[in-house]
């Protein structure tokens, strides 16, 4: 797992995850499978729909988790990201 990574999901993140955060981690994971810090002119508009997916699915991810004990208000309250092309 790289290390750079931190759990975004209440109640260790004490507040919401925003969508730089979602972003952050999903652009980490990235880089971690791809190998590549930043792509090269070639792969960047593969390497640029991967970040993008990811943190959708992401985003999703933690719109959707139940997390038994934490305070209700908590739980989907993300507002919903747009969908990029």
């Amino acid at each position: 797992m790289c290390r750079s990574i931190k759990t975004l999901r209440p109640p260790v993140l004490p507040e919401e995850a925003t969508e730089d955060d979602i972003r952050a981690a999903a652009l980490q994971f990235v880089r971690k499978v791809s190998g590549f810090r930043a792509p090269a002119a070639h792969n960047r508009e593969v390497f640029e729909r991967a970040v993008d997916e990811i943190a959708d699915a992401t985003a999703r991810l933690l719109d959707g988790l139940e997390v038994r004990g934490a305070h209700p208000a908590a739980a989907g309250t993300r507002e919903p990201r747009a969908v990029t092309a």
